[in-house]
């Protein structure tokens, strides 16, 4: 994720937006809330809350879905505590995936052809919790060169789930075939995610198959980066 993170800081700055890291910042408290750890997920909720709100940003950009899901519903995690109520409820008013922001202040400046057939698969957070679906579409369809091929069945889970692929691995292989399978009637050369789990995932199902020649999985910023010249 380190290098995730430091093409998003390089994107973000091609459109010109100012980038501010809070030293503050802690885990987003996802994983914590997923396995019924409220009280450890709220502490984490208002560490950020502090961090972030006190630089006066105008937004608080993410660029994983799980991570990115449990940011925009700190307001009810934290519904219940008066001081922190409306707090969070203005953190999560200006929390993004980075997807909405490059194609809202957009468009990038690609200096790269892309050579070969992209498709992506959802992130479940991405699109059931934050309701982000078409930002990443129009960011994969507007790369010059590139090919873009809707993925059937993209809305239903690659089973990386949180820890899902940990505690059900012969389920999870299961779905992760099947998804292959609508990969590979794409004939796609590049997956894309926008999640770490479900980028950890594909690459799993890339292996599985033995492609990883002819076939990447690449998280969302990894291929606009590429695009833009600057991986």
């Amino acid at each position: 994720m380190h290098q995730t993170n430091r093409y998003s800081i390089e994107l973000l700055s091609l459109i010109g937006c100012e980038v501010i890291i809070p030293e503050g910042q802690n885990c987003c408290g996802a994983l914590h809330a997923h396995q019924g750890l409220t009280d450890q997920a709220k502490e984490l909720a208002k560490a950020n809350i502090e961090a972030f709100v006190q630089l006066g940003a105008d937004y608080y950009i993410n660029n994983a879905g799980g991570c990115g899901a449990i940011l925009r519903e700190y307001d009810h995690l934290l519904a219940d505590e008066a001081e922190w109520a409306e707090r969070a409820k203005e953190f999560v008013a200006k929390s993004r995936d980075i997807t909405e922001v490059l194609v809202e202040y957009g468009p990038l400046p690609f200096s790269k052809p892309w050579e070969g057939i992209i498709t992506y698969q959802d992130s479940c957070h991405l699109r059931n919790v934050q309701g982000v679906v078409k930002p990443p579409r129009q960011l994969l369809q507007s790369i010059p060169g590139a090919s873009y091929v809707e993925l059937e069945g993209s809305e239903s889970c690659c089973a990386s789930g949180g820890i899902y692929n940990l505690l059900h691995f012969e389920e999870s292989m299961k779905i992760l075939d099947a998804k292959m399978d609508n990969v590979r009637d794409t004939k796609a050369t590049t997956i894309v995610t926008t999640n770490p789990g479900c980028l950890l995932q594909m690459k799993l199902g890339v292996e599985r198959e033995e492609r990883s020649e002819n076939l990447r999985a690449l998280h969302i910023v990894e291929v606009l980066a590429e695009a833009c010249g600057i991986r």
